[in-house]
């Protein structure tokens, strides 16, 4: 997962600028790393800085918020997908509990921005995304491998 890709994967997300580099022995977006988004979400602009907890490419990125309206936990995981190519899981959650009482409120408008994305990321690849679960997108994407930016 390369940060500087997702104005153009994320729908609503405007600027995504690494704001402190990865724990020492670390590189690029490894743990400890912080990423700083600015999004557009109901016609307001919001900032929300995430951390990397845990980094283990190609194969996890694991995200806690530190700074933001609402506390976050995103991760991303990546698998083989059967007859080849990758699954990417991306499961995002409220890392207090919070999240329950705007639940409601918001479920609509993240459940049809996730369906944006994921057409445009099936566009982009020119192979077939499907995505299912109240908070997860699950991504099959011929050819979005290791080393290939999604």
């Amino acid at each position: 997962m390369d940060r500087r890709h997702d104005p153009e994967r994320t729908q609503g997300i405007r600027t995504a600028e690494l704001t402190r580099p990865p724990d020492p022995g670390g590189s690029g977006t490894g743990v400890g790393a912080e990423v700083t988004r600015t999004v557009s979400f109901l016609g307001r602009r919001i900032a929300y800085v995430l951390r990397v907890a845990a980094h283990d490419p190609p194969r996890l990125l694991d995200m806690v918020s530190v700074a933001g309206p609402m506390p976050t936990h995103v991760t991303y995981t990546f698998d083989p997908a059967p007859g080849g190519g990758t699954r990417a899981r991306i499961h995002v959650r409220d890392a207090s509990g919070l999240y329950g009482l705007a639940a409601p409120l918001m479920a609509r408008k993240v459940r049809s921005s996730s369906v944006r994305d994921l057409r445009d990321l099936e566009l982009r690849l020119g192979a077939p995304v499907t995505a299912r679960g109240r908070d997860r997108a699950d991504a099959i994407a011929a050819g979005a491998g290791p080393g290939r930016a999604v």
